[in-house]
């Protein structure tokens, strides 16, 4: 029997098992005057919702704001708990948690790692690129001047306080 294909961001009930109690709880701040009693209001979002939305931006690579509204509700509300479980630290709680597994599953070659990065722009990159392409086929000439006027006025000052 074949296995029914899972959108990528979609969290299968297998998933969902080894994250749900890594979720971290929301908490009532206690030295916080609440107006509304506990329980009243709207009630909160569905954690595995929420997580589902998330796991949909970071898939997909679309905007907060371009969330399907229809399927996760508001976008800011879903942005909103995905600051405070990274300010908590549940992103790395379960990154750490997927190492350990895939560890126990395939094993990782610990002592052979490679790290590769770059946080700066390549200074030799623009004799490899070459010239701005939207100015490709220009005369220097005709190329945009960058803060000032392209063309100058014949004169230099006109002094309007002198009428001939």
């Amino acid at each position: 029997m074949t296995k029914k294909r899972v959108e990528s961001w979609v969290v299968t009930e297998e998933f969902w098992q080894r994250v749900e109690p890594l979720i971290p709880q929301r908490v009532r701040a206690p030295e916080k005057q609440y107006v509304r009693k506990p329980g009243a209001g709207r009630p909160p979002k569905p954690a595995r919702l929420v997580f589902e939305a998330i796991v949909y931006v970071l898939r997909t690579g679309c905007q907060w704001k371009a969330l399907p509204a229809e399927r996760f509700g508001s976008a800011s509300a879903i942005h909103k708990h995905f600051l405070e479980w990274e300010k908590v630290g549940f992103f790395e709680k379960l990154w750490k948690a997927g190492l350990a597994e895939y560890d126990d599953m395939a094993g990782i070659a610990w002592r052979w790692q490679s790290v590769d990065g770059a946080m700066m722009k390549a200074p030799l990159a623009q004799e490899a690129v070459g010239p701005n392409p939207t100015d490709r086929g220009k005369k220097w000439e005709q190329a945009s001047f960058v803060g000032r006027r392209a063309w100058r006025p014949v004169v230099d000052h006109r002094d309007r306080s002198q009428c001939q």
